[in-house]
């Protein structure tokens, strides 16, 4: 758990942190200026949309990354998706995916994926040996510049104000507020959970410091709820009792989703992001619930896709309680226009190989 990401301390104590930032900002600023002169830069034969951001912590991006690739597939394009695999594990000499891309592979059904830290030398043997792959969407992409982008969307968790947070350790910024001026679209996100001044005096200073980039507001909604093999509307959360489980970066959306949408929330467990959930974990789980005379476990997408297979392990023990999955859905102030300046990104020659 990331608490203090939204709490305005970094991860170090002030007495470290204070004599570090300012090293670790060029050391950024030398990598920036490396990579805006193409320095190992790979530009690839198919456009590449970036989704990225520059905080630590939840902002969205997996979402995001699924609104694009579904964006794209419904304009008759193939994209694929780019990304590190960060959490990826091998157990019995068996590689099993990361719980992102095992939750991309259950999403979106038959997106071409390549996972590795070298995600140039990735893309491109996917690319030679998937000549019906079109395009890409890089997952994580703004600092991972050696992959060339057309256009770079970053997210901006409107509920951690980046203009007010400092840079790695004293605060959890990735690379200061002026690099967003690389970015081509901003999207401000979990606009749900503040104001609307809040929102749009972040939108101000990310125009200040970003003239050239597109800002889009965003808000999480969850559209219906998972259970088994079931889907029921989101008002059946109305009055349930949860206990609420997440392994992510940003926990605190999904908690405050959950009692938003009237659940009674008797526990919340909560463990670091990419955490991993093994027979044990999730019999303890189920039995925790029980005790607390809980109708449902609430989870997320991303959890559900590494406790299906704990369950798997311990049997009927793990369908005493069941598991309540949201299907969380991006709405954009704009969606028209954020999607028309994707496929424009996306148009061109680079398509027609």
């Amino acid at each position: 758990m990331r608490a203090d990401a939204s709490s305005g301390r970094g991860p170090a104590p002030a007495i470290i942190a204070a004599p570090i930032e300012p090293i670790y900002r060029a050391v950024v600023a030398r990598r920036n200026a490396s990579f805006d002169r193409g320095r190992r830069v790979t530009r690839l034969p198919v456009p590449v949309v970036s989704v990225g951001n520059i905080s630590v912590g939840g902002t969205g991006k997996t979402p995001m990354v699924m609104w694009c690739v579904r964006a794209l597939r419904a304009a008759g394009r193939r994209p694929a998706i780019g990304m590190r695999g960060y959490g990826a594990r091998v157990s019995k000499g068996v590689a099993s995916p990361s719980d992102e891309q095992a939750e991309y592979l259950e999403s979106l059904p038959g997106a071409p994926i390549a996972a590795a830290p070298d995600r140039a030398s990735a893309l491109r043997r996917l690319l030679r040996e998937d000549k019906s792959v079109d395009g890409v969407v890089l997952d994580d992409g703004f600092q991972h510049r050696f992959v060339a982008g057309d256009v770079d969307i970053v997210l901006i968790d409107v509920t951690r104000d980046p203009f007010a947070d400092r840079c790695l350790p004293a605060g959890w910024l990735r690379e200061p507020v002026e690099s967003l001026a690389r970015a081509g679209v901003v999207a401000l996100t979990h606009a749900e959970r503040v104001s609307r001044e809040a929102v749009e005096t972040i939108r101000a200073r990310v125009e200040r410091v970003a003239p050239r980039a597109r800002v889009f507001v965003s808000r999480h909604e969850w559209d219906g709820l998972e259970v088994g093999d079931e889907s029921w509307p989101t008002s059946r959360l109305k009055g349930m009792r949860v206990l609420a489980l997440c392994a992510v970066g940003n926990p605190g959306a999904f908690l405050a989703q959950a009692r938003a949408a009237g659940a009674e929330v008797a526990r919340e467990s909560v463990r670091r992001d990419h955490a991993p959930y093994d027979g044990e974990a999730a019999a303890r789980i189920v039995e925790q619930a029980a005790m607390l005379g809980c109708d449902g476990i609430l989870t997320t997408s991303k959890d559900w896709v590494k406790l299906r297979p704990a369950l798997e392990e311990i049997g009927a023990a793990g369908r005493s309680v069941p598991f309540v999955r949201p299907r969380l859905a991006l709405a954009f102030d704009d969606e028209a226009g954020l999607r028309a300046l994707l496929l424009a990104s996306c148009g061109g020659a680079a398509l027609l190989r």
